[in-house]
């Protein structure tokens, strides 16, 4: 019963995809081809998921002004991609991550349909409430938060997933859920959407473990960005089972900087992350990084960066 809901919802999805707002269009940037496409959903959504089910693709190359999760549901399906400007195959249960203004055109040809789940995200909802599920994968935080706005995106992500993977069974419960609208379906999606990018994350901090072993100075710096807002020497000496003293010492020896001077470095530099490329207030971004009151925040940035931050913010204008 299970998989004839979510074929059924699939299908009408897949039917009103053609009736999206998915329209093209050329950005004044003085490039021929360089076009855009914008929020295709309601003015009152901030998530829309959208099925393609066909046998054909053929996008221009452009890029969009939200964040977005391609799922290949069925079969597999191409992209364009500026990085390597060539074509990445995305294969059945994997998905292919993109940021706002990230440059990309989608393809198809295919005897057999091929099916594509597409979760959409405006940018400022996403900035606001979804952050935090971010914040603790540096990698993926950069992603999520340096999205380019004046030129084609160097970034994507494509993640491989499996079958039988979270990922793919809450996707098919988003699809249900928007196929039969409800006045709290928004308010659902959000909460489903927390789900996937914390599963996202997990399988994004599998798929990079293996790449490369790290030193225990590395790995705890690495330790100390991703939990910047909470961190303390003595939470570290206990996550990985050392002597506070030991990891202070080892830390001045390998990096020449005391504990507090590094934590305050891995703070600053996602302030200005967060300060350049969202519209979080300096209230919100001071909460976010963990300071107990904006005060603190502001006397610490001054101290780092020898102004106010929003003397900052006015040089980057």
């Amino acid at each position: 019963m299970r998989n004839k809901y979510i074929e059924l919802a699939i299908n009408k999805l897949g039917i009103a995809f053609d009736s999206l707002g998915l329209t093209f269009h050329q950005m004044n940037t003085g490039v021929p081809g360089d076009v855009t496409s914008y929020w295709p959903g309601p003015d009152d959504e901030d998530i829309l998921i959208c099925v393609f089910k066909g046998t054909q693709i053929h996008e221009p190359f452009h890029r969009q002004d939200f964040f977005f999760i391609n799922y290949a549901y069925k079969n597999s399906y191409q992209a364009l991609s500026e990085k390597y400007n060539n074509l990445i195959t995305i294969n059945e249960d994997e998905c292919y991550i993109g940021q706002p203004y990230s440059g990309y055109a989608l393809r198809a040809d295919s005897n057999e349909d091929v099916v594509i789940i597409g979760v959409l995200i405006r940018k400022d909802s996403f900035f606001r409430e979804y952050l935090p599920t971010v914040y603790t994968d540096s990698a993926l935080f950069r992603f999520f938060v340096e999205p380019q706005t004046n030129k084609f995106s160097d970034e994507y992500i494509h993640l491989p997933v499996t079958k039988d993977h979270a990922i793919r069974t809450i996707l098919e419960l988003m699809v249900v859920e928007y196929a039969d609208r409800q006045e709290d379906t928004q308010r659902i999606l959000k909460s489903m959407l927390q789900t996937l990018l914390l599963e996202i994350a997990r399988r994004y901090r599998i798929e990079k473990s293996g790449a490369y072993t790290k030193t225990l100075a590395e790995q705890i710096m690495d330790y100390m960005g991703e939990h910047s807002d909470v961190v303390s020497l003595k939470e570290i000496a206990a996550h990985f089972l050392y002597h506070p003293n030991y990891i202070s010492t080892l830390l001045r020896k390998e990096t020449g900087r005391k504990f507090t001077e590094i934590l305050l470095e891995k703070r600053m530099e996602r302030a200005v992350l967060l300060m350049k490329n969202t519209s979080l207030s300096l209230e919100e971004i001071s909460a976010l990084l963990g300071y107990s009151n904006h005060s603190n925040f502001y006397k610490a940035f001054k101290e780092y960066y020898g102004m106010t931050p929003r003397e900052y913010l006015k040089s980057l204008l």
